[in-house]
């Protein structure tokens, strides 16, 4: 475990990537949309062959945003009570040295802090999400940097260099960096964006060019994303050029961070390497509130697929962790349940592909309990569920 963890010989320089000049931040409801503003919206297609010689056609039908939503409510429940049940599983009885059981213990002290110190916001209970908080869009919006004497001057998000300087952002669709997504869009850039929980594909873009004012703000949202982003998959050519990352607990001090359980941030994080979106130098940012910063998040008991961040945006602060805790190289495949891969199409087809360009088949993590996933039917609108 020591030697997977060694510290990196070169670590990550911020400073240089950090403000170059004060800048008066401009507010979001004055920032204006870059070229022209058109609506787009997303369709399903339902592919039917013709009577005349087989030639598949495509009929377009309207995006059912009740369904979308309804569907993701509800797979959404049984996720989390799918995570309350391994929390159970995984704490009691454990041993410390228990490499899930730890980390069960350090999320739920910050869930129920949050809760009891009515510092969460909705959705609530914050228990098995990444939880959002009163403060979640300062957060977004101020950053600082630090100066000598410990003195520190804020900013805005906005106007830090690594974000203003950023074509393609890759932001979680979590609540709480909702007001990341949409200085994104506001900014004129691309924002990169799971599907949630990677159920039905891979990540979506949208662009500020796909929306009107009067739409952007419901592009943030998942039914948003859904409706206006654009789907792609693992041959697009794509450079991300900063990720803003959902935590529940984050260290301040070494960069080491704990998400909600289910691993989907290190999934995403190992394709984007494979497809060469990302690398060792790209910054990883995460918005959480101040009592989510703890300092027992044991370095050396993280696995290789650990995900660390670079940057921490509260919302009365913004600290550089200089972390020295190596990234993750891509997807390991030793850890991934045989569940786990059957519910991502996405994940399976890489698997595929590497197995087919290497004539060599990958192996596989053990065995686990996972929630339903949804699946695509043939008739518009509606949706089968999976039930592992």
């Amino acid at each position: 475990m020591d030697s997977i963890l060694m510290q990196l010989s070169q670590p990550l320089s911020l400073k240089s990537t950090l403000l170059n000049a004060i800048r008066t931040p401009p507010s979001i409801s004055s920032i204006s949309l870059r070229g022209s503003l058109h609506l787009i919206q997303r369709r399903h297609f339902k592919l039917e062959s013709t009577k005349n010689g087989g030639t598949d056609t495509q009929r377009d039908l309207p995006f059912d945003e009740a369904a979308f939503e309804a569907e993701r409510s509800r797979l959404d429940a049984q996720a989390r009570k799918s995570m309350a049940e391994a929390s159970m599983r995984d704490t009691e009885g454990a041993s410390d040295d228990d490499p899930k059981a730890w980390k069960w213990v350090i999320r739920k002290r910050i869930w129920d802090f949050m809760e009891s110190q009515n510092v969460a916001a909705n959705p609530r209970p914050v228990h098995h999400r990444i939880p959002n908080f009163i403060g979640a869009m300062e957060a977004a919006n101020r950053v600082s940097y630090p100066i000598p004497a410990d003195e520190m001057e804020l900013y805005q998000l906005c106007e830090l260099e690594v974000f203003s300087d950023s074509q393609c952002v890759k932001v979680n669709p979590d609540s709480p960096q909702k007001g990341v997504r949409l200085l994104t869009l506001t900014g004129g850039k691309k924002l990169l964006t799971p599907q949630p929980r990677l159920r039905t594909g891979f990540f979506s873009i949208v662009e500020s060019g796909m929306l009107t004012p009067a739409t952007i703000k419901e592009a943030c949202t998942s039914v948003g994303v859904a409706k206006y982003g654009k789907p792609i998959g693992l041959d697009e050519k794509i450079k991300v050029d900063l990720i803003v990352i959902g935590s529940v607990a984050v260290d301040p001090k070494t960069g080491a961070r704990l998400g909600k359980g289910e691993g989907f941030a290190e999934l995403e994080y190992g394709m984007l390497r494979y497809m060469g979106a990302i690398d060792d130098s790209t910054l990883i940012v995460t918005s959480v509130h101040d009592c989510q910063l703890v300092d027992d998040i044991p370095v050396q008991k993280l696995l290789v697929h650990d995900v660390p961040v670079d940057i921490v945006c509260t919302p009365t602060q913004v600290i550089l962790t200089n972390t020295k805790i190596p990234k993750p190289q891509g997807i390991y495949w030793e850890m991934l349940s045989p569940e786990k891969l059957s519910q991502i199409r996405i994940l399976r087809e890489l698997k595929r592909r590497i197995e087919r360009e290497t004539g060599k088949l990958l192996p596989c993590g053990p065995s686990e309990k996972l929630p339903p996933t949804a699946q695509r039917t043939s008739r518009p609108g509606k949706r089968a569920f999976s039930k592992k």
